[in-house]
């Protein structure tokens, strides 16, 4: 494959195998080692297909593997994964690259931070327009005709085809969560305003809320590059989706978010919230995984994330420190003369590409894979995975299992996530109201109900990554996360904002912008 993106990578190639080989002869965790260790073993043979997305640290499923033979079974088809660390998508990317340059994709895979563009335009993706409802008529069918006009209109050839298979939220799955046992620990009330909000903080920090006698309560914060950090960000109406700024209507016009006034008073505010420590110290430190820990030790307050997963964290507190949280969704709370809210994003970027390819045989396995993936009829058989490792039967039906990365495979189909809707979020959780998960899955349940109050979509969605393809560094937010990782830690004054927005469209802002308002004037047309 030739192309000026894999002559990009390849450019980084040695540096890249230099550090990987320092950091092998380092060692590694257990858990990344022992999976690391099976990714020969998962590779596809031809009569597999090799999938790559998301996995937070579960293992890798292997060609005649449980997983393997169960969706070989409902299938037809033998589906391998290797265990490819997520760590929020950056050694997904990390490693997805290292097999692009060496022209060995892997037949499905989860594009990540808009590198489909330029595989699409080197001809590196399989065009799937006439495939899909020929070949794939339940996915076809399973995605609103508006959001597939969406991904042609999307296709950075200008053709209109369609090389994407979209992630559709329709419902907001991001938002806060705070401890209401701590709130009722402390006799505090929900807090619905920017300055009971703070209060709260406060008491959280200093008023020893887990009750353990240790001050050792963080109050709230987020992971590295100022991300999920809805929490704060949303109180100035600000449209952020995990920590990406978005393109969303200010001042009558459509404006990245990241040079508003909003964010300028945002950050100001974050800074003093940072300088009083009220924020993590690490907060610009952690990934997710230390984050994540952080939460489930049970000693963070308020924190966004999925609603409909607080159920993996009450339960994790649980295991740790004995006690049995309760978790709440926080309120849109409005920072005075702004509208708070959660951000919501139907068009979730994408779910898979395809890896071009002529062999006709490999391409009706891959559509009877993407057909599988659209079938409604199979996806609770896709939650509910194998039974003894991801479910039990219980009354002669099915009931998940907590999640334990340690002894379950990967689920590697989770259309239910990607192609989502509210109810089926609430009919899965359902499944797993025991007797013993009852008092952690139903909060999952009314948190994810309740969210929907305070959620709301930004004009800019669906918008494609390629308007970023001539500047990669506003695409990457790489100003961005300097300028605001250092006003929050207070290194720069709130005067550097200025500059930032300067600097910030004068390297190719001015001409992002006009791409994003062009693409939006089509949208509304």
């Amino acid at each position: 494959m030739k192309n000026k993106y894999v002559k990009r990578l390849l450019s980084v190639m040695a540096a890249t195998a230099m550090v990987v080989s320092m950091l092998s002869g380092c060692g590694s965790s257990g858990e990344s080692g022992d999976k690391g260790e099976s990714k020969k073993e998962a590779s596809a043979s031809d009569e597999d297909i090799e999938i790559w997305g998301t996995n937070t640290g579960y293992l890798p499923v292997e060609a005649g593997s449980e997983l393997y033979n169960f969706y070989k079974e409902k299938i037809g088809v033998g589906i391998v994964q290797p265990y490819v660390e997520w760590n929020g998508g950056e050694t997904y990317l990390e490693q997805l690259n290292l097999r692009i340059a060496a022209g060995d994709m892997p037949d499905i895979f989860a594009p990540y931070n808009g590198n489909e563009a330029e595989l699409i335009e080197s001809g590196a993706l399989l065009d799937l327009t006439d495939l899909l409802p020929e070949k794939a008529p339940h996915l076809w069918e399973s995605i609103p005709e508006e959001v597939w006009d969406a991904v042609k209109a999307n296709d950075p050839t200008g053709e209109n085809r369609i090389y994407v298979i979209p992630q559709v939220l329709e419902y907001g799955r991001n938002g806060a969560m705070i401890r209401q046992d701590w709130l009722d620990n402390l006799g505090l009330e929900m807090p619905t305003t920017q300055e009971e909000f703070v209060e709260v903080l406060r008491a959280f920090k200093n008023d020893d809320p887990n009750g353990n006698g240790v001050a050792d309560e963080i109050p709230t914060g987020g992971r590295e590059e100022a991300r999920w950090m809805g929490q704060l960000f949303g109180q100035y109406g600000i449209a952020m989706w995990e920590g990406y700024p978005q393109w969303d209507i200010y001042d009558g016009e459509l404006t990245y978010s990241a040079v508003t006034e909003n964010m300028k008073e945002c950050l100001e505010w974050m800074s003093e919230l940072y300088a009083e420590g009220l924020i993590d110290p690490e907060t610009l430190l952690n990934d997710k995984s230390a984050w994540d820990g952080k939460i489930n030790s049970g000693v963070v307050g308020v924190w966004e994330h999925l609603p409909q997963e607080c159920y993996n964290y009450a339960e994790n507190i649980y295991n740790g420190t004995g006690e049995k949280p309760e978790i709440a969704v926080l309120p849109a709370i409005s920072a005075p003369g702004y509208e708070g809210f959660y951000t919501a994003r139907q068009m979730n970027g994408g779910a898979f590409v395809v890896t071009k390819t002529d062999d006709e045989e490999k391409i009706d396995k891959i559509m009877k894979v993407l057909d599988a993936y659209g079938n409604k009829d199979l996806w609770m058989d896709f939650y509910n995975g194998v039974e003894g490792m991801h479910h039990e039967v219980v009354n002669g039906e099915p009931v998940r299992l907590p999640d334990d990365p340690s002894s379950q495979q990967n689920l590697v189909l989770a259309p239910y996530n990607s192609t989502a809707t509210l109810d089926f979020q609430v009919d899965l959780l359902s499944t797993q109201l025991t007797e013993d998960r009852e008092w952690s899955v139903s909060q999952a349940i009314n948190n994810v109900q309740e969210n929907q109050e305070y959620v709301r979509t930004f004009a800019g969605d669906g918008m494609p990554e390629s308007i970023y393809s001539d500047y990669p560094d506003i695409g990457n937010r790489t100003l961005y996360v300097e300028y605001a990782t250092k006003i929050i830690t207070g290194e720069y004054s709130i005067d550097k904002f200025d500059e930032f927005v300067e600097k910030w469209y004068a390297s190719g802002g001015e001409e992002v912008t006009k791409l994003a308002r062009e693409w939006y004037a089509n949208k509304t047309k």
